[in-house]
């Protein structure tokens, strides 16, 4: 096995395990890292811990912050509802500050592995409109981690890597499913039942559901009901 390491964020949803995919063909050893952060439901855990092990991550580390203390999002505070349709703008499921949060802590255990790049399933094509997901946001935490860091200062830059940025979510799919992503695993759905099923009603789920369609290949995701699986 190499040596040469890598931190990814993994969420749990099929994104993150197809940069985990993407990380491990590019010959990294793969230390997946995902958050405990008062998020709506645990199955995303679940699915981010059968993820790393069916793609033999070297750890899988859970780290536990309260985002929830903050709140302001449908994610993390259960009064607000998740929107059930397409909205405009920035909608409430962002969580103000997460993947900023996420990638200071990512950089923080990279350090200290000694690793040379962090991998995020961040997507600007088929994404929810948040601010965070933007090649703009990548640049400047890459940016960031130059001059905030010990390695940065002595000249060895982390890299941040956003592999999917410009893919749509049928080209995501596409590319997890060449590299044996078992995408019936993942969690993408905001409000699943305790199980794991998905809604089938959220941005999530409709995002899911059209990139599956889009790339002709079987939705192996678990809805709630029948009534709201996926057209044919």
């Amino acid at each position: 096995m190499t040596d040469t390491r890598a931190v990814v964020l993994l969420s749990g949803g099929l994104d993150s395990a197809t940069t985990l995919a993407l990380a491990k063909k590019a010959g990294f050893a793969c230390y997946a890292l995902s958050f405990d952060y008062g998020q709506r439901h645990r199955a995303e855990l679940t699915a981010a811990a059968m993820v790393a092990t069916s793609l033999r991550a070297v750890e899988h580390r859970v780290m536990r912050i309260d985002t929830a203390g903050i709140g302001g999002s449908a994610l993390t505070d259960t009064s607000i509802a998740v929107p059930e349709s397409p909205t405009i703008g920035i909608p409430v499921t962002y969580v103000p500050a997460r993947n900023t949060v996420f990638l200071a802590l990512a950089l923080g255990w990279a350090e200290v592995l000694g690793a040379e790049a962090i991998y995020i399933g961040v997507n600007a094509v088929d994404y929810s409109g948040y601010p965070d997901c933007r090649p703009e946001f990548i640049a400047a935490f890459a940016r960031l981690a130059q001059v905030a860091t010990k390695c940065g200062v002595e000249g060895h830059a982390m890299r941040i890597e956003a592999p999917l940025i410009t893919l749509s979510k049928a080209q995501i799919i596409e590319t997890g499913m060449a590299l044996g992503v078992d995408f019936g695993q993942t969690v993408s759905c905001y409000q699943p039942d305790t199980g794991g099923a998905a809604c089938g009603r959220c941005d999530a789920c409709r995002l899911r559901r059209e990139g599956f369609a889009a790339a002709r290949v079987p939705d192996p995701t678990r809805y709630v009901t029948r009534a709201v699986a996926p057209q044919k």
